[in-house]
Parts: C-alpha cells; structure tokens; sequence
C-alpha cells in the first residue's frame, strides 16, 4: 500500500503537508495542521463514494472558521471552568479564551499546531507528533503528543492519542470530526439517526460547565438509547436551548477493552458508522455554531446549523475541578492513551 504525501499550503510561512491513505473502497486525507482529518470517502448501499466529514480545501479556513472540524483538540480537550485547575496542592491559571473559561486546550492549543507527521506504510498509517512546553497555555509540563491514523480492512478507521509528560499535568485529548453521512455538503444532519451507548448525561450550568450531577437521560430529549432521529427533539429549547446537542454522555461500561459510544445510519445512503472507544464519555455535538456564521467549505459547500454531528470520545468536561468525574492526571512515567475505532457498514 502507498500513501501519498502532498503539499497543502502554508500557515505564515510553515508548510501544512497532507497524506492520503487507502483501503479498499475508503479513502482518507490527514493534514498536518490541527493533525486533522480533512477528507474520508466511504461507499453507500450502491457502491457509491462520498467524503463524509466536513472540512476545508485550505490551511486559511482551518484556521479562520470556529468549530475545530476534523481536529485534535489538547491538551485539554472540552471546558475547564474559570480556567484554572488545582493539581498536587498548586492552583494553574489557563487562557480564558471562552471567557471566564477555557476550551480546547486554549488559544493556541492543539488543534491550532502544525504538528509533524510521517507515513507508516507497512501499517496503512500516518503517525503525527507534537511537542509542547512547561506553561503553555498555562498548563504544567512539557508534553509530547502523538496520534495514529489507520485503515484497516474492515473497512475501519483507527485513532490513537497518545501523550507523555515530564511534570504532573492534566490530558484529555479529541478528535473532533463533524459527521454527515450523506455527504459533507448534502445540508443538515437531522433525519440520520443516532444511538448513543449511555443511560446518563452531565448536565450544564453557565458556559456549558457540568454541574457535576449525573441524570437519566430515560424520557429526556438526550435519550438516544436507541436508533432515532437527531433531530427528532432538537426543537424542544425547554431542553434544548439552542436548538442543538452539546453535551457530554456517560458510556456505558461493561468491562470490556473498549466499549461502543455510537451507532449512527443515513437511511437515505445507507451508511452506517459506529464509534468503539477506551474513553468514559462522548460529547455529542451538532454544529450549532455555523447558525451564527456559517462557513464554506470543501468543494465551495456551505455548512449551516446541524450540517454535521460530532462525537468525540473524550474525560468529562470540567474533571480536573469534579473530583467524583474520572481523573485526567498524568504524571511522568506514565503513558495517556486514547482509542477510537470507527467501523463503517451498510445498513
């Protein structure tokens, strides 16, 4: 198997680079920038191909449009309240940047790096690495980063995160794709259907910070124990204020290896994927943000509200300052590590 490596622009004068990868009939393009996934290309019930997560044709729009798509987001992945965490005793200030709290690692957290990245060949992989100092963003600890893209001839895909630390430090790394298995540009995401793995959620106070109670999502707008509609309730702002998911559920355990966050099937194409992680929680958010400003994507499609879904495997949101939510700790010698596997089908 060959992977290609092309050039994809540049970012102030560093060069972003691209690698395509091939199984059979799904195809996948990963940048360097963001270490994102730009590209997947999957077949439906008849055979035909369809890249199926939103993305951009060029390093500038990864970087001007909101929304982290098809990023790992780090070192902190989701919110911290009040930016700031207490670890051993010391309390650690972070960027603001959703003011009074912090996202996604920061201004310039993760998804905002160009990181390095090499093919593995004999693996149908693209492995990217990235470093980071003491202090950036306010977090403790130098950090290096990797994660592993690969195709397995399921057909699946495969993403590992893997971080190192030379100091205590908290880790909680995502990938944070936007699903649409119509088609990236084929408009909203509402008539496909989710299940999602959890009999419980974190419910959210001011700035979307868990409150740090769990509910039963039994009889609530968040119970998508079985397949239904994502937007079968999405209207209902009692629930729902913004008309939209952001929020994180609790998986179900049953003490396997990994367990299944997600199953999600476009009727219309048929495609089906699931997502199987090593994670306790999946964030389960449906691109609210383009209804404010949408953006344009590959191929000059235009995302609006719901134009994709994501679910990123991921620690609860707020953990370092919940001590009953799982803990996000790494110290040195350790190894944080973060499985997904995405197996696609036909329905």
């Amino acid at each position: 198997m060959s992977i290609q490596k092309t050039a994809f622009g540049a970012i102030d004068g560093q060069p972003v680079e691209a690698f395509e990868i091939e199984t059979g009939p799904v195809r996948a393009t990963i940048i360097t920038y963001a270490a994102a996934l730009s590209r997947l290309f999957v077949p439906d019930g008849e055979g035909q191909a369809a890249d199926i997560v939103l993305g951009y044709d060029d390093p500038a729009s990864y970087v001007q449009n909101r929304g982290s798509a098809g990023a790992i987001c780090g070192r902190f992945a989701n919110r911290i309240a009040d930016a700031r965490f207490t670890l051993d005793g010391e309390t650690y200030t972070l960027s603001p940047n959703e003011p009074p709290n912090h996202i996604h690692g920061g201004f310039g957290g993760f998804s905002k790096r160009i990181w390095t990245g090499e093919p593995d060949t004999a693996d149908n992989a693209v492995r990217l690495t990235l470093h980071r100092p003491d202090g950036d963003e306010g977090y403790p600890g130098a950090v290096t980063t990797s994660v592993t893209y690969r195709l397995t001839g399921d057909p699946a895909l495969e993403i590992v995160m893997e971080a190192t630390t030379d100091r205590p430090t908290v880790v909680n790394l995502a990938y944070h794709g936007y699903w649409n298995l119509a088609g990236h540009g084929s408009g909203h995401v509402r008539d496909q259907h989710l299940l999602i793995d959890a009999d419980r959620y974190t419910p959210v106070g001011p700035g979307k910070i868990p409150t740090g109670a769990f509910a039963p999502v039994a009889g609530t707008a968040f119970d998508f124990r079985s397949l239904r509609p994502i937007g079968a309730m999405i209207d209902d702002t009692t629930q729902l204020p913004e008309a939209g998911y952001d929020h994180n559920f609790c998986l179900d355990d049953r003490g396997e290896p990994l367990r299944r966050a997600a199953r999600a099937v476009d009727p219309v194409s048929r495609r089906g994927l699931e997502i199987w992680t090593n994670q306790p929680g999946v964030q389960f958010y449906t691109a609210n943000h383009f209804g404010k400003v949408p953006a344009v994507g590959k191929g000059g499609a235009v995302y609006e509200k719901h134009a994709g879904f994501a679910l990123e495997t991921q620690n609860f949101p707020n953990a370092p300052n919940i001590p009953h939510f799982p803990s996000a700790v790494l110290r040195p010698g350790e190894t944080y590590r973060h499985v997904m596997r995405i197996p696609f089908f036909v329905a």
